[in-house]
């Protein structure tokens, strides 16, 4: 697929493209609490089950690509906080309350993506799979690459994490259920946790804007599905052939994520005789067919 024509970021929208602050607060802070009652920590890991031996050349493939992943987070958040900044005093008060009270789900998230970045990355470490310097130089080659997204409405920006997320957690599922290493089995399960709990929000988040607007959101909601791309699909060298050979060995389909867009729509706007979610729905299958 081809990428979208407008380049702007989010922050081209108008306060009208906002939810109002009380109802972001409110959703905010349902994830926010989430997060804090499940959080975990590296030290909660029995790193002694560590059993390296059991792993394939399969499992560290698709360990090192997962790492670059996750370790892109100041990226991704340098491009959100960029998108929906909280330090310009000439904003109007509701962008501005609406920016403030994303960023604290921003934080959390981030805090999140940060602890599987650390432990995928000790993970590599204690495995043998890379030396400590080793990984550290290939992530900084990646890291530096600038990650943006070319949507210019906000629930734009949310639905391309949402499908994002989904499609996180479904691998590590996926993934999980194929390795027999313990530890590792024991992180996916945890990182499958979190990114659920990642999608849950951004749910929440695309389908308050569905409910308010109704049908005239969904080719906004269309554009991304037309235009999506994993994270790093457009910076990483290799990207795709790796992506593809994990995606096998895993027996896993990014583009399974899509049909979460399709039951969050008909949630909201399947009126009897109304085409909106059938049409939806048949769209996303022909992108599925032909990737």
């Amino acid at each position: 697929m081809s990428a979208p024509a407008h380049t702007g970021t989010a922050d081209a929208s108008t306060s009208a493209d906002l939810l109002p602050v009380t109802q972001m607060f409110e959703l905010v802070d349902h994830a926010v609490t989430r997060a804090g009652e499940r959080a975990w920590t590296l030290n909660d890991l029995d790193w002694s089950a560590l059993r390296p031996e059991r792993l394939t050349e399969a499992d560290r493939s698709a360990v090192r690509f997962i790492t670059f992943v996750e370790d892109h987070i100041p990226g991704y958040l340098s491009h959100f906080l960029e998108a929906f900044p909280v330090a310009a005093a000439e904003q109007e008060l509701e962008r501005f309350g609406f920016n403030r009270e994303y960023f604290r789900f921003l934080v959390a998230w981030a805090g999140d993506e940060e602890r599987h970045a650390s432990a995928l990355a000790r993970y590599q470490v204690d495995t043998g799979m890379a030396t400590r310097e080793e990984l550290l130089a290939d992530l900084a080659e990646e890291g530096r690459k600038t990650f943006t997204l070319p949507y210019q409405h906000p629930v734009q920006s949310f639905t391309y994490t949402l499908i994002q997320e989904k499609a996180t957690q479904l691998f590590y599922q996926r993934f999980r259920e194929t390795v027999s290493e313990p530890f590792l089995k024991d992180l996916l399960g945890r990182l499958a946790r979190d990114e659920a709990r990642h999608f849950a929000f951004y749910t929440n988040l695309v389908g308050a804007y569905v409910a308010r607007d109704g049908a005239a959101s969904v080719p906004g909601l269309k554009d991304v599905i037309a235009t999506f791309r994993m994270p790093l699909a457009d910076t990483m060298k290799g990207y795709w052939r790796w992506s593809l050979r994990v995606a096998d060995s895993t027996a896993y389909d990014h583009t399974e994520a899509y049909e979460s867009v399709v039951r969050l729509v008909k949630g909201f706007v399947d009126t009897p005789g109304e085409p909106t979610v059938a049409e939806l729905g048949e769209f996303v299958q022909a992108i599925r067919r032909v990737r």
